[in-house]
């Protein structure tokens, strides 16, 4: 896999860049910023990803280290939603416990 990558660099730049926007936008983001802080955070982030880009074709897992943060990420978003629906809230075990007491 990681001679495939190596012989693909602008397919591996690309898996690189969307997995930074991803997490950077499920970790890091609190709020909408305006669209010219916008523009230039993800440019930063494109400039930033041709380094991950070098590490990677120096034969370093970036993009199989990123895709396992992406997968553990989707997977607590899939039990949080998982829990939104079997209606399993925050304050519902705290007050059973002090019913019980």
């Amino acid at each position: 896999m990681q001679a495939w990558f190596h012989n693909h660099p602008v397919i591996s730049y690309l898996l690189i860049l969307a997995f930074t926007i991803y997490i950077f936008n499920s970790v890091f983001r609190v709020g909408r910023l305006p669209i010219l802080k916008e523009v230039i955070v993800h440019i930063i982030m494109a400039i930033g990803c041709l380094v991950l880009l070098l590490l990677q074709l120096d034969k370093l897992p970036i993009i199989q280290c990123m895709a396992v943060a992406v997968v553990m990420m989707l997977m607590l978003r899939g039990r949080q939603l998982y829990d939104k629906w079997r209606g399993k809230g925050g304050d519902k075990p705290s007050a059973n416990n002090s019913e019980s007491r």
